[in-house]
């Protein structure tokens, strides 16, 4: 069973928002007090952050699948739904995160580092929150919206000073274990370091620490061995250590031989960008200072081999110790010589503190519409998809069983200006519009859809511009009968005013109300006779 894991794909998401409510306050003596619908709550967060008891990926390795808990609805009364709680997702010091394609997204250094790996979705509005002038007693509500989802890659990269690089058993784990308080596994056979240790050591006033890297082994930057799984815990250090093993059996073996294999897949190595120095450029390993350390000299071919090579690697400009991990010989003077170069990278990079970004403001263009209608063509038929953050979320927002709550939707897509630009690239009725990408919603464009719902008197959750949709007339029909209408009212007033002037009434219809009375009573007989 793994113990240590420094790379997983983690799936994580938002949790998804709540729905508003449609309530309308009811209470003795006040049947109808206006909409009482609160607002649902918004969904939980997924939080990356830096913990430094968390030392490696392996719990995300065994459940890879995060979630983050969902807003509570909204309900009656004003009461507004719970917000769903964030996840925190702890990771150790150093991780990278990158998306699928290899981007990187953040570099997590240093304790309470936090990255939002996925937002929470945001809650739907309720009807009290709906409610305006116009539109007093809404009969719907939005829903919450789903939450981000991300596949993401977490990379582990060790936060080290100085890394012991060489072939497998040259001494790198006892010279740890000899060094600090660290106690890696040591045994006498190859790849014994499966995973990399860390190791804290002390020199005068300076603390640093070291890190033992699995075994290189020739090809190792073309994913032979273990080494090419593991050089990414070294491209943090600023100084590497060739520990050369003095002592070696093999007779094909040496060690300025190993120093020309791991110095050569040190070179083919790439750097990752995820981290860069202050100049924002990153260093290749095989250009970093470096020491070398000729181990296990305690033994007596091992001391003869170190006599042997020390002139030729100090004539190539390296600084040489012969040291034991065994006997401690030699550690004290190669510990100090560290913490030299520990030192002085640390002092050039507060001399030089690290480049900020600034951000870069850019306020929205005045002629910028929210929007995009992208014209397509399926099965030979037109097809314009809208296309922005506003539609497609007012989309999420409705409640499609509501007719109220779509027109709604079309009342705030009409002020958008979708409509508009709509008839400008030449839409016609009954033609399709997608709003999204390949999962948005599809609509059968029609074009008499008038805005301002909130003015036609309809059942709460209907909307008479929904009524006989299939029969219902266009703007141009609506301006005939409104033209036929006035003008049968002007014939009309034409006719009777022909008749009074021909003499055929001349009566008021006031005077007929009061002459009505008389003649019933007889007071008014004589005048007819």
């Amino acid at each position: 069973m793994a113990s240590f894991v420094d790379r997983v794909v983690l799936h994580v998401s938002g949790g998804t928002g709540g729905h508003g409510c449609v309530s309308v306050h009811r209470e003795k003596f006040k049947p109808l007090g206006g909409p009482d619908g609160g607002n649902g709550g918004d969904g939980g967060d997924v939080i990356l952050r830096v913990d430094h008891q968390t030392t490696t990926l392996l719990d995300y390795h065994h459940a890879p699948h995060r979630h983050a808990t969902n807003g509570g609805p909204g309900m009656g009364d004003w009461r507004g739904g719970k917000s769903g709680e964030t996840l925190i997702l702890p990771v150790p010091d150093g991780t990278v995160v990158k998306s699928k394609d290899g981007t990187v997204l953040a570099d997590l250094v240093g304790e309470g580092a936090e990255y939002v790996a996925a937002a929470g979705g945001q809650g739907g509005l309720g009807n009290a929150s709906l409610s305006s002038q116009k539109r007093r007693a809404p009969g719907f509500a939005l829903l919450g919206i789903e939450g981000d989802a991300a596949d993401i890659v977490l990379e582990l990269k060790s936060i080290a000073d100085i890394a012991l690089v060489g072939f497998p058993s040259a001494g790198k784990s006892s010279l740890i274990a000899a060094m600090s308080a660290a106690r890696p596994k040591i045994a006498d056979y190859p790849f014994t370091t499966l995973i990399p240790n860390l190791g804290v050591v002390q020199a005068g006033d300076i603390r640093f620490t070291i890190a033992d890297v699995p075994g290189l082994i020739e090809g190792a930057s073309e994913g032979k061995g273990l080494g090419h799984h593991f050089l990414r815990h070294v491209e943090r250090c600023a100084a590497l250590v060739h520990v050369l093993d003095c002592g070696t059996l093999e007779s094909d073996r040496d060690p300025l031989a190993d120093l020309a294999i791991i110095e050569a897949e040190l070179e083919k190595y790439a750097v990752d960008m995820s981290y860069a120095g202050t100049d924002g450029e990153v260093v290749p390993l095989n250009q970093r200072p470096r020491l070398v350390a000729l181990n296990k000299v305690d033994l007596p071919d091992g001391k003869d081999m170190a006599e042997f090579v020390r002139p030729e690697l100090e004539s190539r400009g390296y600084r040489v110790f012969e040291i034991s991990a065994t006997s401690h010989e030699g550690l004290r003077q190669l510990g100090f010589a560290m913490a030299e170069i520990v030192q002085a990278a640390r002092d050039t990079l507060a001399a030089a503190p690290p480049k900020v970004q600034p951000p870069v403001l850019r306020p929205r263009a005045v002629n910028e519409s929210g929007f995009k209608i992208r014209r397509e063509e399926k099965n030979l038929e037109p097809l314009f998809r809208v296309l922005g953050d506003k539609p497609v979320r007012w989309v999420k927002q409705t409640d499609f069983t509501n007719e109220e709550a779509i027109g709604y939707l079309a009342d705030r897509l009409a002020k958008l200006g979708v409509e508009n630009e709509l008839f400008k690239q030449g839409a016609k009725p009954g033609d399709t519009v997608v709003i999204g990408e390949d999962d948005g919603v599809v609509f059968d464009w029609e074009p008499t859809m008038m805005a301002g719902a909130e003015l036609l008197a309809a059942p709460r959750g209907t909307d008479v511009r929904f009524a006989d949709i299939g029969d219902r007339p266009t703007r141009g029909q609506k301006r005939d009968e409104q033209q036929e209408r006035k003008e049968a009212k002007a014939a009309a007033r034409a006719e009777l005013e022909a008749e009074r002037k021909a003499g055929i009434w001349t009566e008021s219809v006031s005077s007929r109300r009061i002459a009505k009375p008389l003649k019933e009573s007889g007071l008014g007989a004589d005048d007819d006779q």
